[in-house]
């Protein structure tokens, strides 16, 4: 791919990616979705989203000293959330700007997020909110999107600072407290009402009434982005009161709407 006019001001380099199409049905971008690169090294890993047959990119490369690289243009679509939905919505390249942040993750360790480096994720994300009209709450978390799947970019990410800046929807999650939770295996009208929340929240999950799996991994992902104090999968008292909270302050006609 040909070099290009970076789409934000504070994009030092572009290093074009050669994995890219057009959003389908025309579809404008309105989400953003934040994810770590999960590898050992920031060479290996613009290497992996630029090289022609990885069939993996990203609009942006935040390095860890703040600089900003710009891979793929942000009216193309790139191939960042892979199997995922939100929302209802199951093409999530086409309806969203991927941010990599540089973060050896989970499978090396999972530094913490140099401060410098979040402040450029806030300046970048605010940029193309303007630009794009991004509500709030569609600045998400990969594992939001693809929570069987993925943890990026995982529960030491700052949220509330992000929040704090103007940047996605965030409550002050409930205190941790003594409570025996909803769980693997658990069948009740409970449960169906968890389920039927973290739906309209927009998370892709059936209403069973039944904690499987499925459900498991969803309030697993929840838990990353708005509980980070205790991953566990369980919804305990704290999960439960943080994702009410969370609903209580959508707006009206942008809630999403559960499944039956």
């Amino acid at each position: 791919m040909q070099t290009f006019t970076p789409d934000s001001s504070i994009a030092s380099d572009v290093i074009p990616s050669a994995n890219f199409g057009e959003r389908n049905k025309g579809r404008l971008p309105d989400m953003i979705l934040l994810h770590y690169t999960g590898m050992p090294d920031v060479q290996g890993a613009i290497a992996q989203l630029c090289t022609a047959g990885t069939d993996v990119s990203a609009h942006y490369i935040v390095l860890e000293d703040g600089r900003i690289v710009q891979c793929v243009p942000e009216a193309k679509r790139a191939w960042h959330a892979g199997v995922a939905s939100w929302a209802g919505e199951d093409d999530i390249n086409s309806c969203s700007i991927g941010v990599e942040i540089v973060n050896r993750g989970h499978d090396w360790g999972y530094p913490e997020f140099p401060l410098r480096q979040i402040a450029a994720v806030i300046a970048l994300c605010r940029g193309i909110m303007l630009r794009r009209n991004v509500p709030s709450q569609r600045v998400l978390a990969h594992s939001d999107v693809a929570p069987s799947r993925k943890k990026d970019p995982g529960e030491k990410f700052p949220w509330h600072s992000l929040a704090n800046s103007g940047v996605g929807h965030w409550v002050q999650p409930a205190p941790l407290v003594r409570s025996e939770g909803l769980r693997l295996g658990a069948t009740s009208n409970e449960v169906r009402g968890l389920q039927q929340a973290l739906a309209r929240y927009g998370y892709g999950l059936s209403i069973t009434g039944k904690y499987d799996t499925t459900t498991t991994e969803v309030v697993t992902a929840f838990q990353r982005h708005f509980r980070p104090a205790k991953v566990d999968g369980v919804a305990d008292h704290s999960t439960l009161v943080t994702l009410q909270a969370l609903l209580a302050s959508l707006p009206a006609e942008t809630a999403a709407t559960a499944a039956t």
